[in-house]
């Protein structure tokens, strides 16, 4: 135990996507799994280091067609730094070989392929004892302005295509998490959010993953300002105003969340590389940064009353987009890691 900081749960994990993820394209080039593994290993703070690391199953970290000795080689990874794995992102995007979950029968079997193998790697890592807790991440794979075209449609259709994804994560032992954000069509506003995984209807199997960065701007309405809890201008010193509409976003999206990523955000859009502009993720100590870190994550990691849920045996954080000098300075993971231990400290529980 260690007596400064003595809750051991929710472990704490970083994400290895942002060696990936809008990288490349003309832009700087990805940074190696290995690289991001040893950066999160190496940091620690009073004593504390990251218990694990999060994963998106696709090139160049991982490829999702490898062998059973390719998985086996990614848990020894992981083993060798003394990190856990936890949540799995499948690439049920076309550009890495899935398809639109609204799209026709051809893309949403893209689609469906992409969850089974993420699936079939998860639970081979969850057998080999590398995996202990976490999920499956999908989303729609498909923009808001084709899902416009008609909103009511093309949500069906997505929930159709998740339920299937739901049938194929249960005959693997998984669960799914929708990971909302303002550059999904269907899952672009809290409301709609909300409609998707009430149209699916299997809570026991497909969750939210809760992105703090992204869900920001849930509050104010990028992509649907007809569901806007703050105006665009939202003056954020208000903090009354603020926290009355974070709470009016965590009450309603709470019980679906399964997931939870750690982040900060300065209220703007971002995107580099292929991926489109959503929640900039920016740095835990950036002075723009609109949340209060540790007071925000208690909004999704405690109920009504206050009480710890428990529902998260680990939280990530997610630095999507951060350049590469950001990302290769050991402390800028050191100052991660103290945001990361300081929301156990106040939201976390010992086992």
């Amino acid at each position: 135990m260690n007596a400064q900081h003595p809750n051991n749960y929710p472990k704490l994990h970083n994400a290895a996507w942002p060696g990936v993820v809008g990288k490349g394209d003309g832009g700087e080039p990805p940074i190696g799994l290995d690289t991001m593994l040893d950066l999160t290993a190496a940091a620690e703070v009073d004593g504390v280091k990251f218990d694990g690391f999060d994963l998106f199953l696709y090139l160049p970290h991982i490829n999702i067609d490898g062998s059973d000795d390719d998985i086996k080689q990614l848990a020894d990874k992981a083993r060798s730094r003394n990190l856990d794995i936890g949540t799995v992102v499948a690439p049920i995007w076309p550009p890495t070989g899935g398809g639109s979950a609204m799209g026709d029968a051809a893309e949403r079997k893209k689609f469906l392929g992409q969850v089974r193998k993420g699936c079939h790697f998860a639970k081979r890592l969850r057998e080999l004892g590398a995996r202990p807790h976490g999920v499956v991440r999908i989303d729609s794979a498909c923009g808001v302005e084709p899902w416009l075209a008609d909103p009511e449609g093309n949500q069906k259709k997505i929930a159709e295509t998740f339920r299937e994804a739901c049938s194929i994560a249960e005959d693997h032992g998984e669960r799914l998490a929708a990971e909302g954000e303002i550059c999904w069509g269907g899952m672009h506003s809290w409301k709609r959010m909300i409609q998707l995984l009430e149209m699916v209807d299997r809570p026991q199997t497909l969750g939210f993953q809760a992105d703090m960065a992204h869900t920001l701007l849930y509050l104010l309405g990028y992509n649907a300002p007809e569901d806007a809890i703050l105006p665009q201008n939202f003056d954020f010193s208000d903090q009354a105003a603020f926290y009355d509409a974070y709470k009016k976003l965590t009450d309603a999206l709470r019980p679906w969340t399964i997931d939870l990523h750690i982040a900060q955000n300065d209220a703007t859009v971002h995107g580099s590389g292929s991926h489109d502009k959503t929640g900039r993720h920016c740095l835990a100590t950036d002075p723009n940064g609109k949340l209060d870190i540790t007071r925000c994550a208690g909004y999704w990691m405690r109920d009504a009353n206050g009480q710890v849920t428990r529902k998260f045996r680990h939280v990530c954080w997610d630095g999507c987009m951060f350049p590469n000098a950001v990302m290769m300075d050991p402390k800028t993971w050191n100052d991660i890691l103290r945001a990361m231990i300081a929301v156990r400290d106040a939201h976390g529980w010992r086992e």
